[in-house]
């Protein structure tokens, strides 16, 4: 009996592994980043681990509600954990797995509210002043081009740093195989062309160090718990408060929507006062 329960078992591990590598390969095939697609597959196995249906193909709407609720993630999670189901039963109605995408009977959960959080200029000065090569370096693409980690670590020169009518330029490698061209400065562009051939920051993921890495190395660098990510939020308002330009900013940052742009952008505080003193001043006056 005990026998028949286990390699019951592994039949069900192997039915729900079968579906997500399948599914694994179609991402590939559609050249999703690698990250991207590490974290959906990550959903899927780890409902699989969880719920007592034999087959993904027998799992109900109901099912996946339960599942989601049994959870406390916060917000931003949840949004990718449907998103990930979404996009599983899509593929499987794609392919004749199913007929009905249960997932699309999940909610939608609304985006978090928050507010800006760019890093202290003087915290990441002093960084940049004290921290070693390495780890400047990253701290400069973060900081001068806005790129995430995962961005930072995949950086191979050789391949990515390129030359048009106006200067060298880099190719970022952005989220969900978006990539996007920025113009380096001088003297960052002539530092990554001196780099040896290879990825910029060697390591053992694929070659390279992996981006839970790099921003740990950058964080320790800036102290105070700053994240390299308030990197990404400097960046964003100190260019918008040159150019007052919220899409060059989306293109900077490499946001697929102008609302995400928004969150990054802080206010500053002194322009805010003076306008609203102002506006004060003439409705008083009026009086």
């Amino acid at each position: 009996m005990n026998g028949s329960r286990n390699a019951a078992a592994r039949g069900v591990d192997d039915i729900w592994r079968t579906a997500i590598d399948s599914w694994c390969a179609a991402m590939r095939a559609a050249h999703l980043s690698p990250a991207t697609i590490d974290v959906r597959c990550y959903h899927l196995r780890r409902l699989a681990r969880e719920t007592r249906r034999r087959t993904p193909w027998t799992v109900t709407t109901a099912d996946l509600l339960a599942w989601m609720n049994a959870h406390r993630w916060g917000r931003e999670t949840a949004r990718s954990v449907r998103n990930s189901l979404r996009r599983f039963w899509a593929w499987a109605v794609a392919t004749g797995q199913v007929k009905r995408n249960v997932a699309d009977g999940l909610p939608p959960i609304a985006p978090p509210f928050s507010l800006p959080r760019p890093a202290a200029p003087a915290v990441v000065a002093d960084a940049i002043e004290h921290g070693d090569a390495r780890v400047v370096v990253m701290l400069r693409l973060a900081n001068e081009l806005g790129m995430r980690r995962g961005e930072v670590t995949v950086v191979h020169p050789r391949h990515d740093v390129v030359r048009d009518a106006a200067g060298w330029s880099l190719i970022v490698h952005g989220k969900g195989a978006r990539n996007r061209i920025l113009p380096l400065p001088d003297d960052l562009a002539a530092l990554l062309r001196a780099a040896p051939d290879g990825y910029l920051f060697p390591g053992l993921t694929d070659g390279h160090l992996s981006p839970h890495w790099v921003g740990t190395l950058v964080s320790q660098a800036l102290r105070d718990g700053t994240t390299m990510h308030q990197l990404r939020h400097l960046c964003a308002t100190e260019i918008h408060d040159q150019t007052r330009d919220l899409r060059l900013v989306q293109t900077i940052l490499g946001h697929a929507s102008l609302a995400t742009t928004q969150r990054y952008v802080a206010v500053n505080e002194a322009t805010l006062r003076t306008a609203l003193q102002a506006r004060s001043t003439r409705w008083n006056g009026a009086g």
